[in-house]
Order: C-alpha cells, then sequence, then structure tokens
C-alpha cells in the first residue's frame, strides 16, 4: 500500500559531489563521441561542457530513497513525464544539494501516477536548475482517488518539414555506459529482471533518450552553446532498446521555442517535447 502521507512532504538535502569524471562519463552515456572534444576531454580549449539533462541524474539518489518511503516496488514503475528548467550553467565539477518534493500521487485506475519535484543549488547556495516528474506506479491504481490534473500536450507542425534532423544508433552498450551515471534500476541491465517487469529485453533508460534529445537541440539550434538551454520537457511514450536508431527532429514554432519528435523504427519513443533557447 502507497504511503499517502509524504504527499507535500519535503526531503533532504540530498547532496552529490562530483567531477570532471562524472561529466565525461555522462555526456558519453548520452551519445557523445570521441571527437565532441567539448563534451569528453577536460582540456579542450574554451573548457569542458556539461550538457544540461545533466541535470536529471541528481534525482537518482533521492528517487530511490522516496519511492522505499513511499513502499513502491521498481518493477512497477515507468517514467512518465520530465521536465528541466535552467537557472545558471551547471559547473563541471562540485557539489549539487537537491531538494525534494512529493507534489502528489494520483489515481490513473491502472496505475498510481507519482509527482516528484526537485529544486537543486550549488554548494554556495545558489539555484542551478528545477525538475520535475511523473511516474507511473503500474497496478498500483483504482483507490477511487483524485485523478490529477490534465497535462498540456505539445505537437510538432504537419504542414512542413523539421528544421533539423539527426539519426543517432543507440549503441548495444549505451544502457551499461549510461547507468554508471547513477540510474542503478536491474530494468536497463538484467534480462531476467526485464522479464519479470513484462519486457523481452533490459531497456535503455528513458533519462538517456532524454539526454540524447537534449544533446542534438543544443547542436543544431544552439550552436552547441550549452548555455543556451532554458527548459525541455517531454513525456515517455515508448521503449527504446540498445541497438535502435533514434530520429530525433526539430520544429522552430516560435522565437526560442522548438517542438520536437523523437522516435525509432518502432514510432515516438518521447512525445509532447518543447524546450525553449535563446536566440
Amino acid at each position: 500500500m502507497i504511503n499517502f502521507d509524504l504527499v507535500g512532504g519535503r526531503f533532504g538535502p540530498y547532496e552529490m559531489t562530483y567531477t570532471w569524471r562524472d561529466v565525461i562519463l555522462y555526456n558519453l552515456g548520452i551519445g557523445a563521441k570521441g571527437t565532441d572534444l567539448h563534451y569528453v576531454y577536460e582540456r579542450v580549449k574554451g573548457g569542458l561542457k556539461v550538457c544540461p539533462s545533466f541535470a536529471t541524474i541528481t534525482s537518482y539518489g533521492p528517487l530511490f530513497s522516496i519511492l522505499e518511503k513511499l513502499n513502491i516496488d521498481l518493477k512497477t514503475l515507468l517514467h512518465g513525464e520530465e521536465f528541466i528548467k535552467l537557472l545558471k550553467p551547471i559547473p563541471t565539477e562540485g557539489k549539487i544539494i537537491t531538494e525534494v518534493k512529493v507534489a502528489g500521487i494520483y489515481d490513473k485506475v491502472k496505475a498510481a501516477l507519482v509527482e516528484l519535484e526537485t529544486i537543486s543549488t550549488d554548494g554556495e547556495g545558489n539555484r542551478l536548475f528545477e525538475t520535475s516528474m511523473t511516474l507511473f506506479c503500474r497496478g498500483l491504481g483504482g483507490w477511487g482517488g483524485d485523478p490529477g490534473p490534465k497535462r498540456p500536450s505539445y505537437e510538432v507542425p504537419k504542414d512542413r518539414p523539421a528544421d533539423f534532423t539527426v539519426v543517432e544508433k543507440i549503441s548495444e552498450n549505451q544502457a551499461a555506459i549510461y547507468r554508471l551515471s547513477g540510474d542503478y534500476n536491474p530494468l536497463h541491465i538484467d534480462p531476467d529482471f526485464a522479464k519479470a517487469a513484462g519486457l523481452s529485453q533490459p531497456i535503455l533508460h528513458g533519462l538517456c533518450t532524454f539526454g540524447f534529445a537534449v544533446r542534438v537541440l543544443i547542436d543544431e539550434a544552439c550552436n552547441g552553446n550549452v548555455e543556451k538551454l532554458k527548459s525541455f520537457g517531454c513525456r515517455f511514450s515508448s521503449v527504446v532498446y540498445p541497438g535502435d536508431n533514434l530520429t530525433i527532429s526539430g520544429w522552430r514554432v516560435e522565437p526560442g521555442v522548438y517542438h520536437m519528435r523523437v522516435a525509432t523504427e518502432r514510432g515516438d519513443a518521447l512525445s509532447s517535447v518543447r524546450a525553449e533557447v535563446v536566440e
């Protein structure tokens, strides 16, 4: 039984200390290549860059701790949505201190929907970014509770081609690399665990796909400048497997705003993707 007493509660602070090695490992985990020196070389001219989707990994430690407090089994879990809002550039090393709020638990009949919000600061108390996520907990709904607010959807234009399209090959080793940034859910590495969760094989982390999309957007819409991303959010629509081809397309729908499609050969992996950038 879910512990509903935690709704509205705040937890933390959770502290994450990291170095340039963690930044490079994360960038490799979201598909950066050896030739992308600004992402993989600590001595590169202009300095090593932190892809802003790095903000998502600060939630991993708190997430597993809070799920345990909520009495939710990892096998029930599917990532619903993720949103990041960048307030300052993320340093290449230091401390990130995160506080988490259980913003709501909603009844989706076949699942419970858990909403978590975070605020993260650096070691000096400066706000770096905010995130929010929703988690579908399969089989835990149906208690007759509040279904939650209706969330906006963002569609891509159907009357014109994308402003950019990039196809990324997901390495067979991608999930094995990405998990070293902190998401140790066995769903992404252990075939037996994946089958127990109803999947044919381990799947790529949803936030790895998220990171691929953010990295491509920065390359294509921000001329590689990580400091130009203001926000990025999406829904997770379908699984991605190591070995898949991931097609990432973006449409500039108004100044500083992009809607995107992120899909495998089987259909959308991310949907309702919206990003804000500085132009």
